[in-house]
């Protein structure tokens, strides 16, 4: 019983570290930090980036994640690095999978949440 309750408080312990509040979408950061501000309509940005209006439309509403060929275009047509605007769709994406993760994963044996291990 004791191990039980070990496993339990460390699972607790490692959820109450993660991200509480849901990252912003990079296409939410995109519309608000980039088109208004250069008074861009969806259409103009979209022929500007050499995609269809009806991609950069799903992504500015939040359809769909950013691709990696999202990113470059992006970055390249905002002086950006590809890496921040993929950096913003990783943290969505894992805060999104942690919102659905199974409670059932026991911890490897000889392992605990404090110790690493090499990848």
């Amino acid at each position: 019983m004791l191990f039980w309750w070990i496993i339990k408080t460390t699972i607790r312990r490692k959820k109450e570290k993660t991200m509480k509040r849901k990252p912003t979408h990079p296409g939410n950061v995109f519309l608000e930090d980039v088109l208004k501000p250069l008074n861009l309509s969806i259409t103009e940005a979209a022929r500007m980036l050499g995609i269809s209006r009806k991609a950069l439309s799903e992504f500015v509403h939040e359809k769909v994640s950013m691709s990696p060929e999202m990113a470059i275009r992006i970055s390249r047509a905002t002086g950006t690095s590809v890496e921040s605007w993929m950096n913003m769709q990783q943290k969505l994406t894992i805060w999104e999978a942690e919102q659905n993760i199974v409670n059932n994963v026991i911890m490897f044996p000889g392992l605990s949440m404090d110790s690493t291990v090499a990848l």
